[in-house]
């Protein structure tokens, strides 16, 4: 055995998939985050997607062992996990699994939907909140709002979705190639997407996860930006209906 087989040998595998969290703001709780995913997914590589936060979200992630991408300044959800698409695809992984960085989803769900990727079962899968039973609890306009983009994916896609706005999902190489194009809504991804994946080709499921209220969700749905989501939505759907991105 040469020399160099030796080294081959020695040198560890790189992990095929990575697991991407974007964070604004999260130092208090990012550290024990990182760690949890860590421990619940050993042989991925965790990434941190550093949404120009104005505390130390970065370094604490950084020390928790986490690969921390930098933004320069508060860029929105829609971009931090674009770029950590773009990192993905770059560096050459064949699976990724995003969730909140704010403690909303359980690290422990990681597994069942990147299993359901990887068995080739689908290119997406969500995870929901609401598959085994409903003990998520919301307020009942944010209730209403998730029943009416419910139906409509539902009605769309041809499946039941039963958590059209999980931000909680594992996908293929081929779904990370597709949301780093110029058509990915940078904004707030959500129900607009998944329409926009199945008239692209896409196959798409569920998988049952534990969810928590975190303060992200709380934020993104705050003041008026639920009536620009609505307007948002009513107008992206029908447009994604139209198009046809292979």
């Amino acid at each position: 055995m040469t020399r160099s087989e030796r080294a081959g040998k020695l040198r560890p595998m790189k992990p095929d998939a990575i697991i991407v969290l974007p964070a604004y703001n999260e130092a208090v709780r990012i550290g024990e985050i990182v760690h949890a995913v860590r421990a619940a997914m050993p042989d991925a590589d965790v990434v941190v997607v550093n949404d120009g936060s104005s505390d130390d979200t970065g370094t604490r992630a950084r020390e928790a062992g986490a690969i921390v991408l930098p933004l320069p300044f508060n860029m929105g959800y829609g971009v931090a996990l674009q770029t950590g698409y773009k990192y993905a695809l770059e560096k050459g992984y064949a699976y990724l699994v995003q969730l909140d960085a704010d403690g909303q989803h359980d690290p422990r769900g990681m597994a069942p939907l990147l299993d359901r990727v990887r068995s080739g079962a689908c290119d997406v899968c969500l995870g929901s909140r609401f598959l085994e039973g409903d003990t998520y609890r919301v307020p009942f306009a944010r209730r209403a709002g998730m029943y009416l983009f419910r139906r409509i994916a539902t009605a769309l896609i041809g499946a039941t979705i039963t958590d059209p706005t999980s931000g909680f999902q594992a996908m293929n190489r081929r779904v990370v190639a597709f949301f780093c194009r110029d058509l990915y809504p940078v904004d707030y991804p959500d129900t607009d997407v998944l329409v926009l994946l199945h008239h692209s080709g896409f196959r798409i499921a569920e998988c049952p996860v534990v969810m928590y209220a975190g303060q992200q969700e709380k934020s993104i749905h705050a003041g008026l930006r639920p009536v620009y989501y609505l307007f948002k939505m009513a107008l992206d759907i029908p447009l994604n209906l139209l198009r046809r991105e292979k």
